[in-house]
């Protein structure tokens, strides 16, 4: 571990996470490959976020890739025989370690998002992209059989037909039809993306974290069992009771100054 201005820095096989303050970036930094993931990096961002996840004072985390392109996919090099078991399994477990990260993620794409790049930026809550941006899914150039979370993300984003069209034909779509197909958020200037991506951030931060925490837990329960549990809304009622979170907001609107939120996850 080392660091300098821009905060801490950790690096992990071909993945760097930069901490400062509250907020973490992920980056998959293997910009010759276009930032195709290899078995290891998978492992690496696995341990990467659930770290994170372990740290109440990381609010945000954003995931970009290193240099022009977001991320070209899985490294094919190493699926010369499919991929096993061990391989599905870190794999799986990277995605969902970023899917249940317990704060607001964010994907930062430029260039290239195709095959694993998708599924990363699937598993987080936003993406936005630039639009020169270019999306797709190319399992059947493979012979692959996608991967069941990715799948299932990618069917709540997009509907049933749009997931056919990208998984059967593995065509290359913009960002303009990626935004209307709800594949991402928002696509802007690419020398606008990085004001953006701050912008949001601070947004972000500037909001409750308790009211982001609890609307991310409701929202993966409903799409998963469409609904809230009454269990579920009980904890984060009695959470939002014991936090003072309500007051310091409503004390904060009132006296139009910035919020000083006391609640912290952990």
């Amino acid at each position: 571990m080392s660091h300098d201005t821009t905060g801490e820095i950790v690096a992990h096989a071909p993945v760097r996470v930069v901490v400062d303050g509250a907020v973490a970036t992920l980056v998959l930094d293997r910009p010759d490959k276009r930032n195709a993931v290899t078995m290891a990096m998978w492992a690496a961002i696995e341990a990467e976020v659930s770290a994170l996840a372990a740290r109440p004072e990381v609010r945000v985390l954003l995931v970009r890739g290193s240099g022009d392109h977001f991320c070209a996919g899985a490294d094919i090099s190493e699926l010369t025989n499919g991929p096993g078991a061990e391989y599905r399994r870190i794999n799986w477990a990277a995605e969902e370690a970023l899917a249940s990260f317990p704060g607001p993620t964010v994907a930062v794409i430029r260039g290239n998002c195709i095959g694993g790049g998708v599924s990363i930026a699937t598993a987080c809550d936003l993406r936005i992209a630039t639009h020169g941006a270019t999306f797709g899914v190319t399992p059947a150039k493979l012979g692959i059989v996608y991967p069941t979370n990715a799948i299932e993300r990618l069917v709540r984003l997009v509907g049933p037909s749009a997931t056919k069209h990208l998984m059967y034909t593995g065509e290359m779509i913009d960002a303009d039809r990626a935004l209307r197909i709800g594949l991402v958020d928002e696509s802007h200037d690419e020398a606008a993306l990085g004001d953006r991506a701050a912008e949001l951030v601070a947004v972000l931060l500037a909001r409750s974290s308790l009211t982001q925490a609890a609307t991310k837990a409701m929202v993966d329960e409903i799409v998963r069992d469409g609904r809230v549990k009454p269990t579920t809304t009980r904890q984060w009622e009695d959470e939002m009771d014991r936090s003072g979170e309500v007051r310091e907001g409503v004390a904060a609107f009132l006296a139009a100054r910035a919020a000083r939120w006391p609640w912290r996850r952990g």
